[in-house]
């Protein structure tokens, strides 16, 4: 009687209110959350209907005139957004391979410091770059690649350069700043989780390979390396819907006349269109075309690496 009257359904009840009681605090702030995210994360989603109107400011919302899919026949017919989809998409991939593979070295060849005050130096001044404005970091390179800035300065002495570049009057040189931009921003704040799961690999492993006769570069090939893969895998798979957000403020920032065909990504397209020209309905189109396409990504590479037998999301 007395194991069925710990498990009856009103001593539970009464248990969970103890429970919540005591925990009240922490149920108050995660409220919080809660309704933070309601308010701006899912009641806004009621505004997409405007891409399925030809909305007035005038009218609003319940007032403007219905015209379907008027607004994506008409994105995907203009050359202008066919152009802006490429250019988002090659720096999306670019910066994520980069920064991937960039933040991956880095946190290996950290990980094979034995100095343990030069490693935290060095991972300290990794991070701080993080921690700037994308307006510092464009104000930076727009300095550093100007006509008479470090690098042009650096080459044409080591005699690279005939004679200094102007970097932002071509075109094809756009694509790469952008990647190696992201990647002097964000490698060292990204190789914290490498680094984090390294250290998880049980250190056994390494003392048997050296025991084996194993090298630094055998045991990050054959211990490191499959050590990382899930850690690798979850995060390509959480970055890969990031490919369609390829940047804003950088390409914006950066942009000139002379590049901008490479330049103007998504979001840019729906600032000039949306806002500036003050086409609503064009602009939350656009917006929801970027969130499909990486819902997209995501459940394909997720479906792909569950058939391979790796980690996934779901």
């Amino acid at each position: 009687m007395s194991l069925m009257g710990t498990n009856s359904p009103a001593l539970k009840e009464k248990n969970t209110r103890a429970e919540m009681k005591r925990q009240r605090i922490l149920l108050i702030i995660a409220g919080l959350f809660v309704i933070y995210g309601i308010v701006f994360y899912y009641l806004p989603l009621f505004g997409w209907i405007m891409a399925f109107q030809n909305y007035k400011i005038k009218d609003g919302i319940f007032g403007s005139e219905f015209v379907g899919l008027r607004w994506f026949k008409f994105l995907f017919s203009d050359q202008t957004f066919l152009r802006v989809i490429r250019n988002t998409l090659c720096m999306g991939v670019l910066n994520l391979v980069s920064t991937t593979i960039t933040a991956i070295g880095f946190a290996i060849l950290l990980n094979e410091v034995r100095n343990t005050f030069g490693k935290k130096l060095v991972q300290t001044i990794s991070y701080l770059p993080h921690f700037l404005s994308w307006i510092v970091v464009t104000g930076i390179v727009h300095d550093a690649l100007s006509i008479n800035g470090v690098i042009n300065e650096l080459f044409v002495n080591l005699h690279i350069f005939k004679e200094p570049i102007s970097f932002f009057s071509h075109k094809e040189y756009f694509w790469p700043i952008v990647a190696l931009s992201n990647v002097w921003k964000e490698t060292g704040w990204n190789a914290i989780i490498y680094l984090a799961t390294i250290t998880s690999i049980d250190p056994a492993l390494y003392e048997a390979a050296a025991m084996d006769g194993a090298g630094r570069w055998q045991k990050i090939k054959h211990i490191t390396l499959p050590g990382l893969r899930s850690t690798i895998i979850i995060l390509l798979i959480m970055n890969i819907g990031n490919v369609i957000n390829a940047g804003f403020e950088v390409q914006y920032l950066l942009t000139n006349g002379f590049i901008k065909p490479v330049s103007e990504t998504i979001d840019i397209y729906v600032l000039t269109y949306g806002v500036g020209k003050m086409n609503y309905s064009l602009g939350t189109a656009g917006g929801i075309f970027k969130t499909f396409v990486s819902l997209v990504l995501i459940v394909i590479f997720n479906f792909i690496a569950k058939k391979t037998g790796d980690e996934r999301l779901f």
